[in-house]
């Protein structure tokens, strides 16, 4: 059974790139959401495995996404997607539960590098 994922940007372009550079595993893109307040309804929704979420997003942001996400599924693999390169806003990230932080723009290679070490899985 294919793992459920979560994308979550405000940028259309960001979710279709990281749908086509996951899209090489076994995995399934249960649904895509534009902003903080819609990925916690589809998380509640969908119960994905993996959440790629950006932290700069309306409505709410994606660190208090990330907190309400781990609050209702500690299990949830949460990997923060960000052009961000705060030190201080990654380790609020990786204390609240994000267990990886991705830079942007998001490569290929760092998708790969992130699924592999948390599923250890291979592409298809």
């Amino acid at each position: 059974m294919a793992l459920k994922v979560l994308i979550v940007d405000d940028s259309q372009i960001m979710r279709d790139v990281i749908a086509k550079f996951l899209g090489r595993y076994n995995l399934e893109i249960v649904a895509t959401a534009s902003d903080g307040e819609e990925a916690v309804r589809l998380f509640k929704e969908h119960a994905p495995d993996l959440v790629t979420l950006d932290i700069t997003m309306p409505k709410v942001d994606g660190l208090a996404a990330l907190r309400a996400m781990k609050n209702l599924r500690k299990e949830a693999h949460i990997v923060i997607v960000s052009a961000i390169n705060d030190k201080g806003v990654i380790l609020r990230a990786l204390d609240a539960g994000a267990a990886l932080f991705i830079n942007k723009p998001v490569s290929e290679s760092a998708v790969r590098s992130a699924i592999e070490k948390l599923f250890g899985a291979e592409p298809q």
